[in-house]
């Protein structure tokens, strides 16, 4: 299986193996890693082993491979450092704080008080708003 490789991305590069990493697994679509940047202790990534810059971009295959590995990555790390609980952060795009235009998950492990950004207050929507938007995205689908 040849899959789409970009010569200027990190992330190929690690999966290709011309840069190193702390890796953790691998398998015929997705490898694993430890994020060198950690929020908390034992933050990991999982990367589509397929150059894609985002999940728009990549394929069902791979978007369930990394699904599948970012689920036996984050059993592991909740073995190994025992947090509180467990992020699964998947980012497109800038506004969203992608870093690294390639398909991945971060596996965060989170502890209570640790003042992650990705937390936010539940306010009710106006659910006549919410009812024509879901009407909206239904009829894209």
């Amino acid at each position: 299986m040849t899959l789409p490789h970009d010569a200027g991305c990190i992330f190929c590069k690690i999966v290709k193996g011309e840069a190193p990493s702390f890796k953790l697994y691998e398998d015929d679509l997705t490898f694993a890693i430890m994020d060198i940047n950690p929020f908390n202790h034992g933050h990991a990534l999982v990367l589509s082993k397929g150059h894609y810059a985002n999940l728009h971009e990549a394929t069902e295959d791979s978007v369930s491979a990394v699904a599948r590995t970012a689920k036996k990555i984050a059993a592991a790390v909740a073995d190994a450092v025992k947090p509180d609980g467990i992020n699964i952060v998947q980012a497109n795009g800038q506004g969203a704080a992608q870093s690294v235009l390639h398909y991945h998950v971060h596996v965060l492990p989170r502890r209570i008080g640790d003042n992650a950004k990705l937390n936010w207050n539940l306010t009710p929507g106006d659910h006549e708003s919410i009812a024509k938007l879901a009407a909206d995205i239904r009829a894209r689908l």
